[in-house]
């Protein structure tokens, strides 16, 4: 059954074993990566929270039971966060595929985003509560 969290920055659509994440409340203008995700650094904090909130959903346990084995296990999923000092963006290549604003990820990889995402975070200096 599909879920919808609606958080102050972003949208989250569960369904099956994916979610649809959707920022609020900004312009667009992201630069597009092919495989990966692309956010403004000062969006971090709360996408880091978003990615927590949907580890709360029954969905998310059952996607990441259901996939078998753990990213660990082999090649990272995700690579570490890096802002690119051109366009001032935060670039991070894994397994999710936008299109527009939106992008989606299996929801069994959200874990290891969120543990990338809060390690830039932490090494950036910004405070983990804060972005909500």
């Amino acid at each position: 059954m599909p879920t919808l969290t609606e958080l102050p920055r972003w949208t989250i659509r569960t369904s099956g074993d994916q979610a649809t994440f959707t920022p609020t409340g900004h312009e667009a203008g992201a630069p597009g990566m092919p495989r990966g995700l692309v956010l403004r650094e000062e969006d971090l904090p709360g996408f880091a929270k978003a990615l927590g909130e949907v580890m709360k959903l029954p969905t998310y346990w059952t996607a990441r039971a259901r996939a078998g084995r753990l990213a660990l296990d082999g090649e990272p999923a995700w690579s570490a966060p890096r802002r690119d000092p051109v366009d001032g963006f935060v670039h991070v290549d894994g397994p999710c595929h936008g299109s527009g604003d939106s992008f989606t990820v299996d929801l069994a990889d959200v874990r290891a985003l969120r543990v990338r995402i809060a390690a830039y975070l932490h090494q950036r200096g910004f405070e983990a509560r804060s972005g909500g």
